[in-house]
């Protein structure tokens, strides 16, 4: 293992991480919308590179989702920023509204490094699939899309959840070539809980 799987490996295995993440994201969000900040959040693992996403919901629907591929900057600094654009930048959304904040719920995926993955057509790609677990990068020339792990929670079939990424790369679903480039990688997620269950900021 590199030295950076072994310091992503150390950042995953810390208890009290996500609650850091969750924190940092839910006050870069209220910042944003002129609301009072939580307190500073402060952990070691904070200033080290990582790659993150940010996924928002409300009524259990999708409501922003940002995120970065690669560990080009401190991992306080991702999540703060990936918050912001999952809220506001998303162009599948309007920007967020303060009168949505509190009933939205925040999730942080922490990723880790990704991983070619080499195969021979699209039925070797399925049968090395592991659903549930892999999150999964397609690229094609200036085609590419990804899905985080989460997204098997309603594309549980392989043959489906591959026709899905491929769409969303601008692909065909029956679309193949020998130069096609697949990575996966895994993540630790950290979710909070229901909306109704946090203390509201104040003003």
């Amino acid at each position: 293992m590199t030295a950076m799987g072994k310091a992503t490996q150390a950042i995953m295995t810390e208890s009290d991480l996500g609650r850091t993440l969750l924190t940092i994201a839910r006050s870069a969000i209220g910042a944003e919308l002129g609301l009072r900040s939580s307190a500073d959040a402060s952990h070691a693992a904070l200033a080290q590179p990582a790659a993150t996403f940010v996924t928002l919901k409300l009524d259990d629907e999708l409501r922003g989702c940002i995120g970065s591929l690669k560990p080009m900057r401190p991992l306080a600094v991702d999540v703060r920023e990936n918050a912001i654009a999952a809220a506001f930048r998303d162009p599948r959304f309007p920007p967020l509204a303060v009168v949505e904040f509190e009933a939205t719920s925040v999730e942080v995926s922490l990723l880790s490094a990704d991983e070619r993955v080499e195969v021979r057509d699209e039925e070797d790609l399925l049968a090395q699939l592991r659903p549930g677990v892999d999150g999964l990068v397609i690229e094609y020339g200036h085609h590419r899309a990804t899905f985080l792990p989460q997204v098997w929670e309603t594309l549980a079939e392989p043959r489906e959840f591959i026709a899905a990424l491929k769409h969303k790369a601008g692909l065909g679903a029956g679309f193949w070539a020998e130069d096609i480039r697949i990575a996966r990688y895994a993540v630790e997620k950290f979710k909070e809980a229901q909306a109704q269950q946090r203390p509201a900021q104040a003003a």
